[in-house]
């Protein structure tokens, strides 16, 4: 693969929006859990963070927050405020952390198929990694509703979301990807339709949304390809499809989807980044102040669970 020669500073800010880490961490409670699995022969991390009422309740919703390449599960915790919007919310959220590279800073990608690095090269067989770690949270923590499984991720995270709708249909009700593409190998076969919710900036160079040749060298289809094959899958009529335009953004819907949906929200400030999320390099993409991502995302998954 040509991007074996990648620098590891390259790696590092490959398709994460680029963003350092924030030095505050939310504060550590019991709730906050690293963790670790073994698959394949690697060891696999994540770190779960559970609401301040999850021992007063039951049927809680899990959500799988993917990095970007590059990235890893504190950067997306601190960069993305995803759990704080957990603990207001009243949902469980777990930052999967893909393998790292050979590299002296072990830059981390996920295999999503075409993208990204290290991870494809190596063959990583991520979709078992979450398989097995969705079955292990449901059973280490039975609060949670194995019905209310979702995943969103940035950039890679947001391409290997893709790929678990596609492979993971029946343990995963619904996606949100930010910034990425649909980039799987392999023709997307799921099982039943997956509600789709996508977002992306207008201004996104290194993942073009009419996909291109994107951030060093790598080739990313056009964003709405993805979009089309779930049009698909999921048995949406085009003649309902809506677009709505708004100053700052659009939000593009398709209807009688077979008790699913796909929505596009599309912004036109921002770039390769998080909307609403926090800006820690001065070098990386703003996030788009349009719309706030965490809000919409929780929002739609709310709305759908497995069969």
């Amino acid at each position: 693969m040509k991007q074996i020669l990648l620098s590891i500073v390259s790696l590092m800010m490959l398709l994460t929006g680029c963003n350092k880490a924030n030095s505050t961490n939310p504060t550590p409670t019991t709730l906050r859990v690293e963790g670790s699995m073994t698959v394949d022969g690697r060891l696999r991390t994540y770190l779960i963070n559970l609401p301040p009422n999850y021992d007063e309740s039951t049927g809680f919703s899990l959500v799988l927050a993917l990095h970007g390449g590059g990235g890893k599960a504190s950067q997306m915790e601190s960069d993305y405020l995803l759990t704080e919007k957990a603990n207001s919310a009243k949902f469980v959220i777990v930052y999967p952390e893909g393998v790292q590279s050979d590299g002296a800073l072990g830059a981390r990608t996920w295999n999503a198929g075409t993208c990204c690095d290290y991870a494809v090269e190596k063959k990583i067989d991520d979709v078992k990694f979450i398989s097995l770690l969705i079955d292990e949270l449901l059973k280490k923590y039975p609060k949670i509703n194995p019905k209310k499984v979702y995943a969103t991720g940035m950039s890679n995270g947001a391409m290997m979301s893709y790929r678990l709708a596609c492979e993971l249909s029946n343990k995963i009700a619904a996606i949100a990807p930010v910034a990425g593409t649909q980039a799987t190998t392999q023709p997307c076969k799921p099982s039943r339709p997956v509600p789709i919710l996508q977002i992306h900036s207008e201004l996104d160079e290194k993942v073009p949304m009419g996909g291109g040749i994107g951030i060093f060298g790598f080739y990313f289809p056009p964003i709405q390809n993805g979009l089309n094959t779930w049009v698909a899958n999921n048995g949406c009529n085009t003649t309902t499809k809506t677009v709505t335009n708004f100053t700052k953004y659009s939000i593009t819907k398709w209807g009688s989807c077979n008790n699913s949906s796909i929505e596009f929200y599309l912004t036109y400030d921002g770039g390769h980044s998080w909307p609403g999320g926090l800006h820690n390099r001065t070098a990386a993409d703003a996030p788009s102040t349009a719309i706030n991502a965490n809000d919409l995302i929780w929002a739609f998954f709310q709305k759908y669970q497995l069969p």
